[in-house]
C-alpha cells in the first residue's frame, strides 16, 4: 500500500478507507437515520480522524514550505512520514496496522450489505467488533502522536528562528521579531490539537441557546429560485440606502403570495456572501412560520439571533460564556431579559449588524409576543449599530410600527415571474413542449393573471399539468382567476382535480392535506409516512404499509411541497393553510378525530408495553424507531380537544399504565444540554391516564375514565394531581369537573405548590376564581417561600393580582431570596401590577437578599415607566446593595439611556464606585454604551478614575473593542497609556483581543507600543500569541 500511494501513503490509505466505509454505508444504509447511537458516534469519530489526517497530509507533509523550513535541520514529523522516511518507521507501521483494521471493516460491511436483513441490523456486528474499535482507538492515538511531533517541530523551528534573528538585528528589534515568530510557530503546532475541543464546546453552547436552525430553510428557498430572481430589490435605491446607512430599517410589506420570503432569502444570500470574510459585520435572520408558534415565542426569536451572532465570532463572547456558566450546573434556561442583555452585548462587538426578519404577520400575537419581540429589536437597534430588514403582509399594527422606516412594497416583478415560467414550463404536457407558440401563450396568459402575486404563477402552471391538448390548455388559460379571490378559486380548482383522481389517490391526497393543515407543528416526511401507515385496530407498526413521500406529493395537485434541507413536508403557502382552515368542513371535516385516533393507536403499539425507557440510549432508539412517537406524545391531546368525538382506542390507551408511562416520557423528558445525561429519566413517574387527559384538557376522555372508577385525586411521583395539571394549563371546564368530584383543591405537591399557585402563575383568571370559591389558602407559601401573588405579579397578570388582593393576602411577603411581589413585578416591567401593589401600600424600598430594591431591578432591566412610578414614591435613588451598587450602576451597566437620565435627574452619584472598585463610567465603557458614556461625561464623571485594579474606563472600552467609546474617552483627554496594577495598558488589552480599529486609535494618540506589563509581555506579544496578524503588522510593520 505504501508503494501504491507514495509520500504519506499510510495516511492516504487510511483516508481512502474511511471514505469508502462512508460510501458503503450511504449506498446500502437506506435506514441509516435509525442507526443506534454508538454506531453514529463511531462514524462521527472516524470522520473527525479522517479530517485530522487529511489536513496533516495536505498542509504539512506535502507542503514544500514546511519541508524547506527544515532544510538544514532535522524534522521529527518528516523523519517519520516524509518522502525520504523509511517504510519501517514506528509511525508508518502503526498506520499500516490501522489501515488493515479498517480494510477488514470495509470488507465485512460490503459482505453484510448483500444480506437480507433490513435496516442497520445488518451492519451492527461489523461496527461493534473489538478489532474495529481497536483500529479506531489506535488511529486516535496516532493523530495525537502526530500533533505532538508537530508541536516539537514548531518549537524547534521557533527557537532556531529566534537565534537567527538575534544574531542579525539590533537587540530590541531582535526580541520583538523572535517573540512574535516563536509565538506563531508554537501556536501553529498546538492549535490543531485544541481546535476540535474548542469547536465542540462552542457548538454545545450554541445548541444550548437554541436548537433552532434557519440555515436549512435558507438553503431550501435559495434552491427553489431561478438565477437572477430578486435582483430588482438589490438594485433598488431603497435597499442601497438601507445597506449603507447605520441604524436604518427597511420594511417591505406585500400582498399574500407576492414572493416576500423568496426575496428575503435573496437579501440574506447577498449579505452573507458580501460579508462572509468580514468579521466586523454580523448577519442574523429569522423566518417566522405560523406552524412553528411553539418554538417562535419572543424569547426563542431573540435566542436565535443571539446564536447566529455568536456563531460569527472567532471565540465565545464573554457575555454568552457567563450566561451559559450561570445556568449549566443548575440545568436552568436563560430568561427573556438575560437573552436580551447577552444579545445587546454580542451585537456591540460588531461594527455593524444586519437583522433580517421574514413574515412578521406569521409571528404569534398571543401574550404580546410580536410586539415584545419588535420592541426588543428596536431597542437593540438603538443600542448598537443594527440595520433591520423586515417583511410582512399589510397588517395595520405592523405597518404602524414601521411608519418611520424606509418602505418598499414587494410585488412579483414580471421578470421574476418570467424566469420562473421559463424554468418550469418543461413540466407541462408534451403538446406544450412541442409548440413554441403555445409556450409563449402559456407564459403570457399566466403573466397577465398573476398581477404581482408570485404564488399564482405556480398554482396556474400546476392547473395546466393535466391538460392533454392545446385546446384544453387555451381553455384553462382563458379562465385563470385573477384579483383578490384568485387564490380561493385556484385552491378549489386544485381540490376538484384531486377529487377527479382514482379513489385511492384522492383518499391519500386528502389524508396528506388534512394532516399538514391540522398539524400543531411542521411535520417531517418520516413522521407523515408513519402517520399514514397506521392501521386502526392493529397492535404493531407494519413497514409494508409505508407510503413514500414522493407518492404523497404527486397526488396533491401542487398544494404540497418538501423542503429538502430540513426534510419538512408542508403546504405551498400560508394562504393555502388559511384556505383549508376556512373550508376544512368541506374537504376533511373529521380530520381532528381521525388524527387523534391515529396518534392513540400509535401510542398503543405493543412496543410501548414495556413502559418508559431506562436509559437515554434506549429512549433515543425509541424516538428513531417510532418516527411519529415525538409528535403523538406532544399533540394527541390537542387534537383530541378539538375532535367532535373520540374513538374507544383513546380511553383504552389512557387506561394502560405502561403506555401512559411511555407517552409521559415522550412528552416531558427534555434534553436541555447536548452533554446532559439521564435526561430521559427526569420526568414524573406514576402519572395516570387521568393526569394526561387533564393536562391536555380532554373532557370526554376524563368523563370516560371517571366512569370507569379511576381515582380523581391520584398523585404522581411529584405529588401533583390531575387538578394541578388542569389548573396550570388553564382548562376551566376540566377544573370544574374535577372540583365537582370533591378533589382536594388545596393539595400540595412535593414543592409545596398548590393548584392555585400554578393557575396564578399562568394568569388563568377563570380557574383562579373557581379555586378561590373553594376557599383555598390564597397566601400559602411553597418550598421557595413564594406565594400565588408572587407568581402572578412576576407574570404581570393584572386580573389575577386583583383577585388575590381582594383576598387580603400579604402584599409584602418575601420569598427565600427576599424578593416581594413588587420586586418581581418591577423586575419584569409590569407597570399596571406595580401600580396595583403600590396602591396596596407595598414597601417600595424593600430589600431583597443582597440588598437590592424594586428600583434596582427595574433600572437593571431598563423599565423606564416603572422607574418613574417608583421615583414618585420617594424611594432612595442612590441606595447601595451589598455589592456597593446603586440603581444607576445597574442601568449604566446595561446601557439603558432613558433610565440613566431619570436617575441622574434625581441627583444620583455619577462617580459612585462598587465594592469591586468599578466606576459607572467603566461599566458603560465596558458595555460599549456610547449614549450613556456621553451622559456620564456630561455629569463631569472622571474619565480617568481607576478601579481598585488600576483600570480606567478606556482600558475596558479598548479591551472590548468599542471604537466609538474609545473615541469619546480620548476626546476627553483620557490617558491612552494608563497602566493597571498588572502593568497593562489599553493598547495591551486591545492588541490581545485583536481590535484593529482601536489599536489604530491608540497608536494615533502615541500610546507606547513597546510598554511591558509586569509579566514582561508587550502588546505585540499578546497580539502574536492570539494570532491577530493585522494587529501584529500595526505594532511591528516588518511582519
Amino acid at each position: 500500500m505504501a508503494e501504491l500511494f507514495g509520500t504519506g501513503a499510510g495516511i492516504v490509505g487510511v483516508i481512502s478507507l474511511a471514505i469508502q466505509i462512508t460510501q458503503v454505508v450511504v449506498q446500502f444504509g437506506t435506514d441509516w437515520k435509525y442507526a443506534p447511537d454508538n454506531i453514529k458516534t463511531f462514524m462521527a469519530e472516524l470522520g473527525t480522524l479522517k479530517t485530522v489526517l487529511s489536513e496533516t497530509n495536505i498542509n504539512i507533509i506535502l507542503n514544500p514550505d514546511f519541508e524547506a523550513a527544515f532544510q538544514n535541520r532535522p524534522s521529527l514529523l518528516l523523519s517519520q512520514l516524509g518522502p525520504n522516511a523509511p517504510s519501517t518507521t514506528d509511525t508508518k507501521q502503526m498506520l499500516e496496522i490501522c489501515q488493515r483494521g479498517l480494510g477488514s471493516l470495509l470488507t465485512d460491511l460490503k459482505n453484510r450489505g448483500q444480506g437480507h436483513r433490513l435496516g442497520w441490523e445488518r451492519f451492527k456486528g461489523a461496527f461493534l467488533a473489538k478489532d474495529t474499535r481497536d483500529s479506531v482507538e489506535n488511529l486516535c492515538r496516532q493523530c495525537q502522536t502526530l500533533n505532538s511531533m508537530l508541536s516539537i517541530d514548531a518549537a524547534v523551528l521557533g527557537a532556531t528562528m529566534y537565534k537567527e534573528v538575534r544574531e542579525g538585528r539590533k537587540e530590541q528589534q531582535e526580541w520583538r521579531q523572535a517573540e512574535a515568530k516563536t509565538s506563531f510557530a508554537i501556536k501553529s503546532g498546538t492549535e490543531q490539537s485544541s481546535r476540535w475541543q474548542e469547536n465542540q464546546d462552542f457548538q454545545a453552547v450554541l445548541n444550548w441557546l437554541t436548537p433552532i436552525n434557519y440555515a436549512d430553510q435558507q438553503s431550501d428557498y435559495i434552491n427553489r429560485q431561478q438565477p437572477g430572481t430578486g435582483q430588482w430589490i438589490l438594485d433598488s435605491a431603497s435597499f442601497q440606502t438601507w445597506l449603507n446607512t447605520d441604524k436604518q430599517t427597511l420594511f417591505c410589506p406585500g400582498i399574500p403570495g407576492a414572493g416576500k420570503t423568496i426575496l428575503t432569502s435573496v437579501v440574506v444570500k447577498k449579505l452573507t456572501t458580501r460579508f462572509q470574510n468580514d468579521k466586523s459585520s454580523g448577519v442574523a435572520y429569522l423566518y417566522c412560520n405560523f406552524q412553528r408558534k411553539d418554538e417562535q415565542k419572543a424569547k426563542d426569536l431573540l435566542a436565535s439571533l443571539l446564536k447566529q451572532l455568536t456563531q460569527g465570532r472567532s471565540s465565545l463572547p464573554d457575555s454568552v460564556k457567563s450566561l451559559y456558566e450561570s445556568h449549566k450546573d443548575k440545568r436552568t434556561r436563560p430568561s427573556f431579559d438575560e437573552i436580551s442583555r447577552a444579545l445587546q452585548s454580542v451585537a456591540a462587538l460588531y461594527s455593524r449588524v444586519f437583522i433580517i426578519v421574514d413574515a412578521l404577520d406569521e409571528c404569534q400575537i398571543a401574550d404580546g409576543c410580536r410586539d415584545k419581540f419588535l420592541t426588543e429589536l428596536f431597542n437593540l437597534q438603538a443600542e448598537a449599530s443594527v440595520r433591520i430588514f423586515a417583511t410582512s403582509r399589510f397588517i395595520p399594527g405592523i405597518v404602524e410600527k414601521f411608519k418611520e422606516s424606509i418602505n418598499l412594497e414587494i410585488r412579483a416583478s414580471d421578470q421574476d415571474v418570467q424566469r420562473y415560467l421559463n424554468g418550469h414550463i418543461s413540466q407541462l404536457p408534451g403538446c406544450v413542449a412541442r409548440s413554441l407558440e403555445l409556450q409563449e401563450e402559456v407564459k403570457a396568459g399566466i403573466l397577465k393573471a398573476v398581477d404581482g402575486m408570485f404564488l399564482l404563477a405556480q398554482l396556474h402552471l400546476d392547473s395546466l399539468k393535466g391538460k392533454k391538448s392545446p385546446k384544453a390548455i387555451r381553455a384553462t388559460l382563458n379562465k385563470l382567476p385573477t384579483g383578490s379571490e384568485a387564490y380561493d378559486y385556484a385552491y378549489k380548482d386544485a381540490m376538484e382535480r384531486i377529487e377527479g383522481q382514482l379513489p385511492d389517490e384522492e383518499e391519500l391526497a386528502k389524508q396528506v392535506l388534512s394532516w399538514i393543515t391540522c398539524a400543531k407543528r411542521p411535520l417531517t416526511t418520516s413522521e407523515l409516512e408513519h402517520a399514514l401507515a397506521v392501521e386502526i385496530g392493529q397492535s404493531q407498526f407494519d413497514e409494508e404499509n409505508l407510503c413514500k413521500v414522493g407518492d404523497m406529493v404527486s397526488v396533491c395537485a401542487g398544494l404540497v411541497t418538501v423542503d429538502e434541507e430540513s426534510d419538512i413536508i408542508r403546504l405551498v403557502h400560508y394562504t393555502t393553510q388559511e384556505y383549508f382552515e376556512r373550508t376544512q368542513s368541506d374537504w376533511f371535516p373529521d380530520a381532528e378525530a381521525e388524527i387523534t385516533t391515529i396518534c392513540a393507536t400509535y401510542l398503543s403499539y405493543s412496543g410501548f408495553e414495556i413502559g418508559f425507557c431506562q436509559t437515554d440510549n434506549e429512549f433515543e432508539d425509541r424516538l428513531r424507531l417510532y418516527q411519529l412517537y415525538n409528535y403523538a406524545t406532544h399533540y394527541w391531546g390537542r387534537h383530541a380537544r378539538n375532535a367532535y368525538t373520540l374513538h374507544p382506542v383513546v380511553a383504552d390507551f389512557l387506561k394502560s399504565k405502561a403506555k401512559v408511562e411511555a407517552a409521559s416520557q415522550g412528552l416531558l423528558a427534555t434534553k436541555h444540554y447536548s452533554s446532559q445525561s439521564n435526561y430521559s429519566r427526569k420526568f414524573p413517574r406514576q402519572l395516570t391516564g387521568l393526569h394526561l387527559a387533564a393536562y391536555f384538557g380532554v373532557i370526554e376522555a376524563i368523563n370516560a375514565l371517571l366512569q370507569k372508577g379511576v381515582e380523581a385525586d391520584s398523585k404522581a411521583e411529584n405529588g401533583r394531581t390531575p387538578l394541578s395539571y388542569a389548573a396550570k394549563e388553564g382548562h376551566e371546564a376540566v377544573v370544574k369537573l374535577l372540583l365537582a368530584e370533591k378533589v382536594d383543591a388545596d393539595l400540595k405537591d412535593v414543592d409545596s405548590r398548590t393548584p392555585l399557585s400554578y393557575a396564578a402563575q399562568g394568569g388563568h383568571e377563570a380557574v383562579v376564581k373557581l379555586l378561590l370559591a373553594e376557599k383555598v389558602d390564597a397566601d400559602l407559601k411553597d418550598e421557595d417561600s413564594r406565594t400565588s401573588l408572587s407568581y402572578a405579579a412576576q407574570g404581570g397578570h393584572e386580573a389575577v393580582v386583583k383577585l388575590l388582593l381582594a383576598e387580603k393576602v400579604d402584599v409584602d411577603l418575601k420569598d427565600e431570596d427576599g424578593q416581594t411581589p413588587l420586586s418581581y413585578a418591577a423586575q419584569r416591567g409590569h407597570h399596571a401590577v406595580v401600580k396595583l401593589l403600590l396602591a396596596e401600600k407595598a414597601d417600595a424600598d424593600s430589600k431583597a437578599k443582597h440588598g437590592r430594591t424594586p428600583l434596582s431591578y427595574a433600572a437593571w432591566e431598563g423599565h423606564e415607566a416603572v422607574v418613574k412610578l417608583l421615583l414618585t414614591e420617594k424611594v432612595d435613588a442612590d441606595l447601595e446593595d451589598e455589592y456597593g451598587r446603586t440603581p444607576l450602576s445597574y442601568a449604566v451597566w446595561e446601557g439603558h439611556e432613558a433610565v440613566v437620565k431619570l436617575l441622574l435627574t434625581e441627583k444620583a452619584d455619577a462617580d459612585s464606585k462598587a465594592k469591586n472598585g468599578r466606576t459607572l463610567l467603566s461599566y458603560a465603557a465596558w458595555g460599549g454604551h456610547k449614549a450613556v458614556v456621553k451622559l456620564l461625561l456630561a455629569e463631569k464623571a472622571d474619565a480617568d478614575l481607576k478601579t481598585k485594579y488600576g483600570r480606567t474606563p478606556l482600558s475596558y472600552a479598548a479591551e472590548e473593542g468599542h471604537e466609538a467609546v474609545v473615541k469619546l474617552l480620548l476626546a476627553e483627554k483620557a490617558d491612552a497609556d494608563s497602566k493597571a496594577k498588572n502593568g497593562r495598558t489599553p493598547l495591551s488589552y486591545a492588541a490581545q483581543r485583536g481590535h484593529e480599529a482601536v489599536v489604530k486609535l491608540l497608536l494615533a494618540e502615541k500610546a507606547d507600543a513597546h510598554s511591558k506589563a509586569k509579566d514582561g509581555r508587550t502588546p505585540l506579544s499578546y497580539a502574536a500569541a492570539d494570532g491577530h496578524e493585522a494587529v501584529v503588522k500595526l505594532l511591528n510593520p516588518i511582519f
